[in-house]
């Protein structure tokens, strides 16, 4: 969990300032109506720290809880494309840093319990592991770093 704690923390260092950089009209524009803009995709990364943010700590104390989401009315119904960008952007980075300090609080022994994501058991390194690799493939699409 260290590498992945460690790739979380550097990119809530270095991600803020090349998101804040972006133009607010940039920022939201929306290249096909049936596509998220930069704003809404960093919105979609919130939602995702919501709900593995369930499944960090709900795993630890239920017996394999089911948490799944529909991105796409969560990203509709948290209104980003309306929301500042800087409020997204500071959001994101709190909430990320939050994560992190949970995170290293997990007991090692803890990482093995298991929640259940659509049809599949993942156990809690997985998910914080895929977290941060989620987190990655979605920063790509906005900025390059």
């Amino acid at each position: 969990m260290e590498i992945a704690t460690k790739r979380l923390a550097y990119l809530c260092d270095t991600i803020p300032p090349l998101l804040t950089a972006i133009d607010e009209e940039s920022f939201s524009i929306k290249i096909n109506p049936g596509k998220w803009s930069k704003k809404e995709i960093i919105g979609h990364l919130i939602d995702s720290a919501a709900n593995n943010h369930q499944r960090f700590v709900r795993a630890q104390f239920e017996d394999k809880p089911a948490i799944v989401y529909d991105q796409n009315k969560w990203n509709t119904f948290n209104f980003y494309q309306q929301i500042s960008s800087q409020q997204i952007i500071s959001f994101w980075t709190i909430y990320n840093r939050q994560l992190i300090e949970l995170i290293r609080h997990i007991p090692k022994a803890n990482l093995q319990l298991e929640c259940r994501v659509g049809e599949k058991l993942l156990a809690l390194d997985f998910l914080i592991t895929d977290y941060v690799e989620h987190l990655e493939h979605h920063l790509k699409q906005v900025v390059i770093y």
